[in-house]
């Protein structure tokens, strides 16, 4: 298989998306909020099925979608912070 820098990249930020809806998702459902949280829970399907179609076919790509999605998780609460103290 051959390795694609652009790939690799894109599958990061797909992934940090990915884990930006699975944050939103959780934030949702603690907040009760269930229209919202059912968005970002399709959201979240939609998004880790198109990235894991393309990362199956080569393993290398796994480790851009777990540093995809750490960073979604660590920006989205980061965001959330900056959020509540304003």
């Amino acid at each position: 298989m051959e390795f694609f820098l652009v790939k690799f990249v894109l599958i990061g930020i797909v992934m940090a998306f990915a884990n930006m809806c699975n944050t939103l998702y959780f934030r949702n459902v603690a907040k009760k909020k269930a229209h919202t949280a059912a968005f970002w829970s399709a959201m979240l399907i939609l998004v880790n099925a198109i990235t894991i179609v393309h990362y199956v076919e080569d393993q290398v790509y796994i480790l851009a979608a777990l540093l995809g999605t750490y960073g979604g998780t660590f920006f989205t609460l980061k965001w959330e912070q900056k959020k509540m103290e304003n």
